[in-house]
């Protein structure tokens, strides 16, 4: 089944269960308090709260999404920056006459996963809410026994902490509550959300008047699992643009599998951010972009990708994505040139900074020292303008580590000098 049919099979679904599809929204955010848009939920955040559902009291939805906490993580087999999020969501429970709680959804979860995509009971297993006495919230019950009633065997299902079994709120605050998961083969697949508490920005509970139902699938590990891939790289959704960058060159696809890997999530997830309207800078998603586009550059030279990947990259990531994202066909140009003015920005520390820095380290391990000074690292920084995440990349290479405490104290002498320097010339 490849990517389109998945998607098919999960809105034909919820239509036929009374959803109405939402398109994804920007993944620039409404909520200011988070840079990128990181789950389905964000769009209809506010829903479950104290505004009226424009679109009932059922939706389904794709989610474009992008998560920076996993942008250093980017290069084993299923970490993401970029990935599309399938969910339904239900609001306004139990005011609204159309809304469903626990029992409903995981019926959904059930019907959808077994019986439409024919996953063997055998291959799946649940997780449910253990509960949290410091927090005052109970063990999920009702879930387990709705996940017996259907069949699911006890011994397949586990209970999990708050850490991994309660989800949310996205940004300072917001709707949460506890989880149930659907794994298959030991990947979550499926986490099922019920919000029933709001978490204010002190971190505390409050259960919520109007309860809703929030699920997130992520479609790259859907789609492993459907087409029966070892790696979300494997999938149809980067098997095409992994085969372009593999095509004209000749370098060792196993030793450089984290480079082909970062190359491939981080052009995804460049190409998508510039075509919702974000431009390279120093600061927030600006900085976000640059740190991408910076780390497609480094592993290209790695590489040896001949000059003209971006351009082959780019039409093969929108012919992925142009069914589904159109605005990403259109934006072609704008997202060459923004590539392309960030890598003549950065040629000069790519092909002379970097390689000097690498000698410099691989002179301190040859010398038995395996921690990179703090103050070698701000140098750099101030220097040549590499960054902590770069240099972090290049020393997780060497299998080294950089001193952070060390980095941090020079960086707040720095600070202070600058500081000192500044009221001395005003004082002028």
């Amino acid at each position: 089944m490849n990517h389109q049919e998945i998607r098919k099979k999960f809105l034909d679904f919820f239509k036929k269960k009374g959803h109405k599809f939402v398109p994804s929204s920007s993944l620039i955010p409404e909520d200011q308090s988070v840079l990128f848009t990181s789950a389905g939920m964000q769009q209809f955040k506010k829903y479950y709260l104290d505004s009226d559902s424009p679109y009932g009291n059922r939706t389904a939805s794709i989610q474009k999404c992008i998560r920076t906490t996993d942008i250093d993580e980017v290069g084993d087999e299923s970490h993401l920056t970029f990935f599309e999020m399938l969910g339904n969501f239900s609001f306004r429970f139990p005011k609204g006459d159309s809304s469903y709680f626990k029992e409903e959804a995981i019926k959904f979860g059930y019907e959808l996963m077994v019986n439409e995509f024919g996953i063997p009971l055998k291959k799946i297993k649940i997780s449910v809410f253990r509960g949290d006495p410091k927090n005052n919230v109970p063990e999920d019950r009702e879930s387990l026994e709705i996940w017996t009633s259907l069949g699911i065997p006890e011994d397949k299902i586990f209970f999990g902490s708050i850490e991994d079994n309660f989800w949310g709120p996205t940004g300072g605050e917001g709707p949460c509550g506890p989880t149930t998961e659907i794994i298959v083969g030991g990947i979550e697949v499926w986490n099922i959300v019920f919000n029933e508490y709001y978490c204010d920005k002190e971190k505390h509970l409050v259960p919520l008047e109007r309860k809703g139902v929030d699920t997130g699938m992520g479609l790259e590990r859907l789609a492993m699992v459907m087409q029966g891939k070892r790696s979300v790289f494997e999938t149809d959704l980067f098997s095409p643009l992994i085969t372009e960058l593999r095509g004209r060159n000749l370098y060792d696809y196993e030793a450089n599998g984290r480079s082909e890997r970062i190359v491939a999530d981080h052009l995804k997830a460049g190409a998508f951010v510039v075509s919702d309207g974000i431009a390279p800078s120093n600061i927030g998603r600006g900085y976000i972009l640059r740190r991408l586009i910076r780390k497609i550059m480094r592993h290209s030279k790695k590489l040896n990708l001949s000059e003209d990947f971006l351009q082959r990259s780019a039409e093969t990531i929108i012919n992925i994505y142009k069914g589904q994202y159109p605005d990403l066909e259109k934006s072609k140009d704008k997202i060459l040139t923004v590539f392309n003015e960030e890598f003549d920005k950065f040629k000069k520390v790519l092909t002379k900074e970097i390689p000097k820095i690498e000698k410099d380290l691989e002179e301190l391990k040859n010398k038995g020292q395996k921690m990179i000074p703090g103050h070698y690292v701000f140098g750099a920084q101030q220097s040549s303008g590499i960054t902590l995440d770069i240099m972090e990349d290049i020393a997780r290479e060497k299998n080294m580590e950089i001193d952070i405490k060390g980095f941090q104290e020079e960086e707040k002498k720095h600070k202070e000098v600058s500081k000192i320097s500044q009221e001395k010339k005003f004082k002028k």
